[in-house]
């Protein structure tokens, strides 16, 4: 199975890109897409007929913000829209699928550069992720949580780490959160397979970011351990453009 996630900072952009066609002919059997900010009326026919796959779509209350998307090969044997948390619910951030073996969380991890509100709000979301995986761990599902997680764990993960330490984002209060999943049961699988690797998956749309090298990596697959050993790659595709994110691929064994 190849899983693909991508922060496309605004789906009707990406689209007039063209850059999604690069999704769909990897031939994937699910497209993660995060930060989508619109809802699927919006899209015109011909924007529609780029989307190869039928999709669960979930979008903010608010328009314009937020949202994400799940495209699948083969239909979910269940599709969840969020947590069961209003309070997170009405940002359309999460989205999940069971199939194959697996509940499949695509998220869209609230951003805290606003101020210590959204702060103070991404971490309760990181807290209820991570009740809710704890629930369906000892329920013995497997799981796979996918996303644009918003924040970089380890100083490997971003250019400059000293010189934004108390920038959100790389806050270490955000940090444990990412550390506390980690503990209960997750694997950051692409550190796991290249434990020194540098590559990036995020570059600010200023200061020239990407020809300079100024980069995050906030894209991640966190596997259940016990899904592990099915894992094959992952796969940071920095080549690929259309957003200020790039997109990258889980391969995972079917079963």
């Amino acid at each position: 199975m190849k899983i693909i996630t991508w922060n496309v900072n605004g789906i009707r952009a990406t689209l007039g890109k063209g850059a999604l066609d690069w999704a769909f002919t990897q031939q994937p059997d699910a497209v993660c897409l995060q930060e989508v900010k619109a809802r699927p009326q919006q899209l015109n026919d011909a924007q529609r007929a780029v989307l190869k796959l039928p999709y669960a779509w979930n979008p903010a209350e608010r328009a314009g913000y937020s949202g994400v998307i799940t495209f699948y090969q083969n239909e979910p044997d269940e599709i969840v829209m969020g947590m069961d948390k209003p309070i997170f619910d009405v940002e359309g951030r999460v989205i999940q699928t069971v199939q194959a073996g697996f509940r499949l969380f695509n998220i869209y991890f609230p951003s805290g550069q606003r101020g210590q509100e959204r702060v103070d709000y991404k971490l309760a979301f990181y807290a209820h992720l991570l009740e809710t995986c704890a629930a369906l761990h000892k329920k013995g599902e497997n799981l796979v949580i996918t996303g644009d997680f918003n924040t970089a764990h380890q100083p490997i993960d971003l250019k400059n780490p000293k010189e934004i330490k108390k920038t959100s984002g790389f806050l270490p209060e955000e940090r444990e959160w990412v550390q506390k999943l980690l503990d209960h049961g997750f694997v950051d699988v692409f550190r796991h397979l290249y434990p020194e690797k540098v590559q990036y998956t995020w570059w600010t749309a200023r200061l020239n970011a990407r020809e300079r090298g100024i980069c995050w990596r906030l894209d991640y697959f966190l596997v259940s351990k016990s899904l592990l050993p099915r894992v094959k790659d992952v796969i940071i595709h920095d080549q690929v453009k259309g957003s200020d994110h790039c997109p990258v691929e889980l391969v995972i064994a079917d079963r």
